[in-house]
């Protein structure tokens, strides 16, 4: 059977193939580093914007995913490192001969299975982060004012400190605080008027008003920070219903965390990419430098040309020999009579 894709490497090319894969190796070992430190830092994100994501949102399967392709790839750039090091010095080769077989279908199988898992969940997951922070956000805006319910006392501090820490303002913007009650019943006066005719002005019983929380207020405003009363031109003097930029954050928070993440994401997809082009290239010319010297018997300095060569025998070849194989595998034996006893014989009388 003839090898697939064979390539004839001689001395001087074979060093220059380990020293290449030498160099290759680090790089890969260094791409998988930053994944790592990448997923960890995504990771860290989602802990904390966790709770402005739907319950039901998958996105933070991508680092999880590209946390341990990260690592794997890591690993299979410091083996190769060690095997394109010992394969230029006798003494520290032969140990590698049992091993280098195993570790490139375990790095070829493992290790480009779940970079290409990570790299699609790269590309597709990212795309629900919209519906995920529509849902996530609103369900924390409408929890703001629930500071003493259980399992929503921390909704208050959380949306404040996404706010503040973010420069964004509501969902998709200030206005959005104009329909969630956002005060907390413990600090509205029943006996007010003013309370009782805006509880009952709507068919849910809120209390709703014109106004933002303090989180909403840009520090950076030349004038005091306007809360209550926006959508009253008359309210407050020089200031412009219409153009609020000059007193609260411009943009909303679902834009801000869309952008956010999905930049995340696209770094850590590049990544990814790169990477798996890096562990093909090591994969491959180690795989090539491995059947080189095998031709070779393992004498790492032989003068004579070998070939080197992704598979033995070609695909269709293999597949045929592997089929044959479990069939005879498969195929039951043939019972065998056990010791000490006669076959039985055929009784010939009856005929």
């Amino acid at each position: 059977m003839a090898p697939v894709l064979p390539l004839v490497l001689p001395l001087q090319p074979r060093i220059r193939l380990a020293q290449g894969l030498w160099l290759l190796s680090w790089l890969l070992v260094l791409a998988g580093g930053l994944i790592l430190l990448c997923s960890w830092h995504l990771l860290v994100q989602l802990r904390h914007l966790g709770t402005f994501l739907a319950p039901s949102c998958q996105f933070p399967a991508l680092p999880q995913a590209a946390l341990v392709a990260g690592a794997v790839a890591l690993g299979t750039g410091l083996v190769g490192v060690g095997a394109s090091r010992a394969s230029l010095n006798a003494a520290l080769y032969p140990p590698w001969r049992g091993v280098l077989g195993p570790m490139l279908v375990a790095g070829t199988a493992g290790g480009g299975g779940l970079l290409v898992i990570a790299l699609g969940l790269a590309l597709a997951l990212p795309g629900s982060l919209d519906e995920a922070l529509e849902e996530g956000l609103g369900t924390a805006l409408a929890h703001y004012k629930d500071t003493e319910v259980p399992g929503h006392c921390q909704a208050k501090r959380l949306v404040d400190e996404l706010q503040l820490r973010y420069h964004c303002c509501g969902r998709h913007g200030y206005k959005d605080w104009f329909g969630v009650q956002w005060v907390s019943s413990r600090y509205l006066d029943p006996s007010d008027q003013d309370v009782v005719d805006r509880i009952q002005s709507n068919v849910e019983g809120l209390y709703l008003t014109d106004g933002v929380p303090f989180s909403c207020c840009n520090p950076h405003s030349p004038r005091p920070c306007l809360q209550n009363r926006l959508s009253d031109s008359y309210a407050h003097p020089l200031f412009d219903p219409r153009q609020p930029n000059q007193n609260l954050w411009a943009q909303g928070c679902h834009e801000v965390l869309l952008e956010h993440l999905q930049d995340l994401a696209g770094t850590l997809g590049s990544m990814l990419a790169v990477t798996f082009l890096l562990q093909a290239l090591v994969l491959l010319g180690l795989r090539y430098l491995q059947t080189a010297l095998e031709g070779l018997g393992g004498v790492i300095d032989g003068e004579g040309e070998t070939q080197g060569y992704l598979f033995a025998g070609g695909l269709k070849d293999m597949l045929k020999t592997a089929w044959l194989q479990g069939g005879i595998a498969c195929r039951p034996a043939p019972e065998e009579a056990p010791p000490g006893e006669a076959p039985p014989k055929e009784d010939l009388s009856e005929a």
